[in-house]
């Protein structure tokens, strides 16, 4: 294994830090968030047009560069550092994978090029605060019932004259309010039956109402979707296993976020060496005293530690690698942890300024706190992978 970064991979990471600071700066993002679709389109657009992000980790032959999760990982890891508001999770880690392995032959040519260029945007849609378990970052429910089990509630779809029509509703669908395509889980064939596919709805649907959710971190937007007989596209075919797809999905989406947080982990604690370095007491910098030393030496520590694991777990779900299944849950729950404390240590040593509104550390706490919440809790992502890996199992049983 060479653990070295390729030029190409170097180059990536470069050149989309650069353009972000550039275009991604504080009062690009406060006035980004507050937008009703809650990115900043021309940043998406740029980010398509010059670097065809949405595209990295598509195959040439779908319109994208060709790249694997590991370039993904880089690139969101500079997006994390600027809290970057942009559709990249919904539209090209979460959506997209799904095109790509159960769509028909037509979908993948008439999607994933549109994808790829930036001119469509796209969301997973999963019924109940259920996201996490349905790409079995947090368990594995092979029924499906986090789909609504076949009985009232969660989505069902049916079939109807010409297609499928599919009813119900999703409270939490990262970038819901605005994508132009749906990508809705919804159960079928009854409750003695019941099987959960995939399905394609177009954002101007009839029958389809959306509205942005007040969301703790408004760098990360949701939208509640309701579906009243919503004529739908089944993704694939009904041969397709759209849980074993979702569940595939989990390990690279779970390699991107670790990689994104522990961007957000690093940039919070850069600002905040720097501040403790400026800031003086009693005619000294704060920075100078050994206690404040020794917290952020050890918070440190826990980022490059995140780092690593985050790059561990892109390599192998790009391999894949013996691990895979677990090495995702893992670094994404030594991300959580790593962003959580560089952020409370951001908050802490700022001082007075570092708990106003005015100030962006509260950002980077908020973005901790709703990522545990929408792909957590740790201890879950921890207990998953263990007994994933079999490793409180008794030998011989």
């Amino acid at each position: 294994m060479d653990a070295r970064f390729t030029d190409e991979q170097e180059e990536i990471r470069r050149t989309l830090r650069d353009l972000l600071d550039k275009r991604c700066g504080p009062q690009e993002l406060r006035a980004a968030v507050d937008t009703p679709a809650g990115h900043d389109r021309a940043l998406w657009t740029a980010l398509a047009g010059h670097l065809g992000l949405p595209g990295l980790a598509l195959p040439e032959t779908c319109g994208g560069v060709g790249g694997t999760v590991t370039e993904m990982a880089l690139a969101c890891e500079e997006t994390g550092r600027a809290l970057a508001p942009t559709p990249l999770l919904a539209t090209a880690v979460l959506a997209a994978p799904l095109l790509l392995a159960l769509g028909t032959g037509a979908q993948r040519a008439g999607l994933l090029p549109r994808i790829a260029s930036g001119g469509l945007t796209a969301a997973l849609a999963v019924p109940g605060p259920a996201l996490a378990t349905a790409l079995a970052l947090t368990g594995h429910d092979r029924r499906g019932q986090w789909a609504g089990g076949g009985r009232a509630g969660g989505v069902q779809a049916r079939r109807a004259e010409g297609g499928w029509q599919v009813y119900g509703q999703v409270d939490q669908v990262l970038d819901g309010h605005s994508a132009e395509l749906l990508v809705v889980a919804a159960h079928t064939g009854g409750f003695a039956r019941s099987r959960v596919l995939l399905f394609l709805v177009r954002g101007d649907a009839a029958g389809l109402t959306r509205v942005r959710r007040t969301a703790l971190d408004a760098t990360r937007p949701q939208g509640r979707i309701q579906l009243r007989d919503v004529p739908a596209e089944l993704l694939g075919d009904e041969a397709a296993d759209a849980l074993s797809a979702l569940a595939r999905l989990g390990g690279t989406a779970a390699a991107c976020l670790a990689a994104e947080a522990v961007g957000a982990a690093g940039r919070v604690l850069e600002r905040t060496v720097a501040y403790v370095g400026q800031r003086e007491q009693f005619g000294r910098p704060v920075g100078s005293f050994q206690a404040v030393k020794h917290r952020l030496a050890d918070a440190y520590v826990q980022v490059q530690a995140a780092r690593s694991a985050a790059y561990y777990a892109a390599w192998a779900a790009a391999a894949p690698a013996p691990g895979a299944e677990t090495a995702g849950s893992l670094a994404l729950a030594q991300a959580f942890e790593a962003l959580r404390r560089a952020a409370a240590e951001g908050i802490q040593l700022h001082g007075g300024i570092g708990f106003t509104w005015e100030h962006e550390a509260h950002l980077y706490f908020k973005r901790a706190a709703g990522d545990e919440l929408l792909f957590g809790p740790v201890h879950r992502l921890r207990a998953h992978a263990a007994d994933a890996a079999h490793v409180f199992e008794e030998a011989g049983t």
